[in-house]
């Protein structure tokens, strides 16, 4: 009996066109759009189908755009797998939000709201105190944060063994460039995203997430969770809250998040929402996982053809 874990991407993994599949085809899919239009109150499928571009990469529509379309995955993959249940949930950054849905741990429309917070909150930080990131190739993490400390930067993601991403200032990212270059990177490169996200300069919005957090019922997740800022499996509905809101300051820790994973006995990993980055680097982190995108109909089909309800087993 194949044991199955749930994956979910974060901000990044968004494209215009995104879930549109989804909508015209799976009823269930196209339910969890209308409805989180209606929550928002605009057309947030709209800009998932038609963008444009730069409009879809805005923070403040990314988070719930790439949000709404793994929900809406999800329930198409439910729709083809009525039984089918994890026997984990993990996602990466903002992919926590929908794995906490999916496990019912947290009602998706309360989690759409504040993940609408989450995105204002981040904007308005990167307004306040302005930054970026970048992307270190080929360089042990350990000497990542060595160039960290000398560039006056900060470690955001541990997203493979081989690829760290760094997040503070404007001048400080660019001092790491060259720090890490001179450390023997194989590439550094810069990224293309609003902020100085998963560092100190994102405190101002941990505050706004946290006050909004305790308004809000957090439930004991249905199966085994795993958070990135804590790399482990938490249960406590207090702790899962306040981890929450540690997490736009604190360093996603993929690959030890996917070495948990790894011992959770899942023997198939499903990476639920738009694109396959996941899959990639949990290959990187764990070397013979197993994962199936499930962003569109056509994944959905090809990973049900690899499972029956007779063969998924929590």
């Amino acid at each position: 009996m194949t044991k199955i874990g749930f994956l979910f991407p974060g901000q990044g993994a968004q494209f215009v066109g995104m879930g549109r599949d989804l909508y015209e085809q799976v009823p269930q899919a196209k339910a969890v759009y209308d409805r989180a239009d209606a929550v928002l109150g605009y057309a947030l499928s709209k800009i998932c189908f038609e963008g444009p571009e730069d409009e879809l990469t805005r923070t403040l529509n990314a988070q719930p755009a790439i949000y709404v379309t793994s929900l809406a995955a999800l329930a198409a993959l439910r729709a083809r797998i009525p039984d089918i249940q994890p026997v984990f949930a993990a996602g990466l950054s903002l992919g926590e939000w929908s794995a906490l849905a999916a496990l019912n741990a947290l009602d998706w429309e309360e989690g759409l709201r504040l993940v609408q917070i989450r995105a204002q909150a981040m904007e308005k930080s990167a307004q306040a105190r302005p930054g970026t990131m970048a992307s270190v190739l080929g360089l042990p993490a350990s000497d990542c944060d060595l160039a960290a400390r000398e560039a006056g930067c900060e470690v955001a993601n541990l997203n493979s063994p081989d690829q760290t991403v760094l997040s503070g200032t404007v001048e400080s990212i660019q001092k790491l460039i060259g720090v890490a270059e001179g450390m023997g990177a194989k590439k550094v490169f810069p990224l293309k995203v609003g902020g100085a996200f998963h560092s100190s300069l994102m405190s101002e919005a941990r505050g706004i997430l946290s006050q909004a957090l305790q308004r809000v019922q957090i439930k004991s997740p249905s199966a085994v969770f795993i958070p990135n800022a804590a790399a482990r499996p938490v249960s406590d509905t207090e702790e899962i809250r306040n981890l929450l809101a540690a997490q736009v300051t604190s360093p996603v820790r993929w690959v030890e998040t996917m070495n948990a994973a790894a011992g959770s006995g899942a023997g198939l990993f499903l990476e639920i929402g738009p694109g396959k980055v996941l899959k990639g680097l949990a290959r990187k982190c764990v070397a013979g996982l197993a994962v199936e995108p499930c962003g569109t109909v056509e994944d959905i089909d090809k990973a049900a053809g690899l499972l029956s309800v007779q063969n998924v087993k929590k």
